[in-house]
């Protein structure tokens, strides 16, 4: 018997947000895979370190984080090589991931990888997108509203597209790109009806209007919520 590529989803970073399945098969794993920087220590480990009971393998996939180069390719081919030996072997791995595993997440790189010769589940997670917006108590949308997915990294042309053809949208990915996305919110006259959220659901979280976030660049873990009515309810 072969083993079985766990895709855990553990949510956005409050380690209560884990659901029973994942954790039950995070305790159950005797190989877990976590994503970390290519220096310094993993968030998604952090979030599950208490659940963890101590006597499992574990594998550190460190990802470059230089802007420009992700995904790095030769990281996943390193990666999905060392979890198919414990496959191969019978062992069950379970790879953990910060929200939910096919929602912008890394895991699909792995998944493309190893799905075709070996068993793979993914376990959904509560994502970030519903975190936020349970934080900052805004909902993201109703009625027949278009909710748009718009990563910050897009040229501006294109958010301000994206955003004139949608009742909600979520801008994913903020970090050094903070000033652009500004610029086209104010630009668009949606100032007031945008919501900041940093860091959601985790000790550090920061929740505010867009017009009151500091200039300085936020971090990669933070999202802007519009919605062209103000309230989705309305």
């Amino acid at each position: 018997m072969t083993g079985t590529l766990y895709g855990l989803g553990i949510g956005p970073g409050d380690p209560e947000l884990i659901t029973l399945k994942a954790l039950r098969l995070l305790r159950e794993s005797p190989v877990i895979a976590w994503p970390a920087p290519d220096q310094g220590d993993s968030l998604a480990r952090a979030i599950i370190a208490d659940h963890l009971p101590g006597n499992q393998i574990e594998i550190a996939i460190r990802i470059p984080m230089t802007p420009g180069h992700f995904p790095t390719q030769a990281v996943y081919d390193k990666a999905a090589d060392e979890i198919a030996e414990h496959l191969i072997a019978g062992r069950d791995v379970a790879c953990i991931c910060e929200g939910d595993p096919f929602f912008y997440g890394s895991f699909m790189y792995l998944f493309g990888r190893l799905s075709e010769d070996h068993r793979v589940e993914v376990v959904p997670g509560v994502s970030s997108l519903t975190a936020c917006a349970a934080a900052s108590a805004a909902p993201l949308a109703g009625l027949n509203d278009v909710l748009s997915v718009i990563p910050a990294p897009v040229a501006e042309d294109v958010l301000a597209r994206h955003l004139q053809q949608s009742e909600a949208a979520a801008i994913i990915k903020v970090g050094r790109h903070l000033a652009k996305v500004r610029g086209v919110i104010e630009g668009l006259g949606l100032m007031d009806q945008a919501h900041y959220v940093e860091r959601a659901t985790m000790e550090n979280q920061r929740l505010m209007p867009l017009s009151q976030v500091p200039e300085d660049a936020a971090p990669y873990f933070s999202m802007i919520l519009v919605h062209r009515r103000g309230e989705a309810w309305k």
